[in-house]
């Protein structure tokens, strides 16, 4: 589908973004191209204001803005892509790498581990194992007068 087609970028089953909140910079692009690569504005930039978001519950937010700390600038985050020659491939590569970036940050942390002891049984079956490859050893060795 056509990207003015959109109803927004799928981040999740509960998280779209609307178009309106996405705007496009795009620019000339270093790497593959030939002379075309001085003439096209192939390198596409896609700029979201996370912190004034609609979409996210504060919740999210809060996880999003936390995780994301060292990529937001006031609360703006900005994804680049120019690996591709044509300018549509790299629109697509730039929501792909949002979406993603945006599942990743607002996911809920795993539940922490409960550290557990062995059980007495356990411990009892470690050490007959033990004794088992000792004597197995002791009978290994050669004969000691």
């Amino acid at each position: 589908m056509p990207a003015s087609h959109r109803p927004g970028l799928r981040v999740d089953a509960r998280i779209t973004i609307p178009e309106s909140e996405l705007s496009w910079r795009f620019s000339r692009s270093s790497g593959p191209g030939g002379q075309g690569v001085n003439t096209a504005d192939s390198r596409a930039e896609l700029v979201w204001d996370a912190a004034r978001s609609a979409v996210l519950s504060p919740r999210q937010r809060e996880r999003l803005l936390e995780r994301l700390s060292g990529r937001l600038v006031d609360g703006v985050l900005t994804v680049t892509a120019s690996e591709h020659r044509a300018q549509l491939r790299n629109r697509e590569a730039a929501r792909d790498r949002l979406a993603a970036l945006v599942a990743e940050a607002v996911r809920p942390p795993s539940p922490a581990r409960r550290s557990t002891a062995p059980t007495r049984g356990a411990k009892e079956r470690r050490l007959q194992a033990k004794k088992r490859r000792t004597d197995v050893k002791r009978l290994r060795r050669p004969p000691h007068d």
